[in-house]
């Protein structure tokens, strides 16, 4: 059970050092909306996934197990629809950024589902001993998932300008810093 918790911990963390960075104030562009509204996706979900170690730290159980894989899956399935509906960003590589994300949700949700779904599937202790390379796996997934996307966007041809807009948007500084 340890090994899932450390596993959760450099899923966050890996999501945090993926994200967004910069300290640059401008005024909000369109695009920097846009990058705003990504890495308040992503802290909302941080913030919620980063609360699974606790509820299994209090409850080592199949039930707490539960509660924690239900609660990946929720945050998960926020973050898709939250990604999901910030539609295009308006920059030259805008619709390429936009589907990245659209994949990185479904991608995420896939996982969140596998999670779930093993986890619902174990029976008594041994059940969940044998699911948890199963959920570890998944959570490894979902954080290469988030690299590979900001990679992707940053690698994007005409990405400067998206590059510009995530090192302005307050809340991708906020979610490279950790609070």
């Amino acid at each position: 059970m340890r090994f899932g918790i450390a596993v959760l911990a450099v899923l966050v963390v890996t999501i945090v050092a993926a994200g967004c960075g910069g300290d640059e104030e401008t005024s909000a562009s369109p695009s920097t909306e846009w990058a705003d509204g990504v890495c308040q996706a992503l802290a909302t979900w941080k913030d919620a996934v980063a609360g699974v170690p606790d509820t299994l730290k209090n409850d080592p159980s199949k039930d707490g197990l539960e509660q924690a894989a239900g609660d990946v899956k929720d945050a998960t399935d926020t973050l898709a629809s939250d990604l999901k509906g910030l539609g295009r960003p308006d920059t030259e590589a805008g619709q390429a950024a936009q589907d990245t994300l659209t994949t990185l949700a479904d991608e995420l949700t896939t996982q969140a589902d596998t999670i779930k779904t093993t986890v619902e599937d174990a029976s008594g202790l041994s059940g969940v001993v044998e699911a948890a390379p199963t959920v570890i796996s998944a959570l490894t997934t979902m954080g290469t998932d988030v690299g590979s996307a900001v990679s992707e966007i940053e690698g994007l041809d005409g990405a400067q300008e998206l590059k510009d807009s995530f090192s302005q948007a307050e809340s991708c500084s906020a979610l490279q810093g950790g609070s």
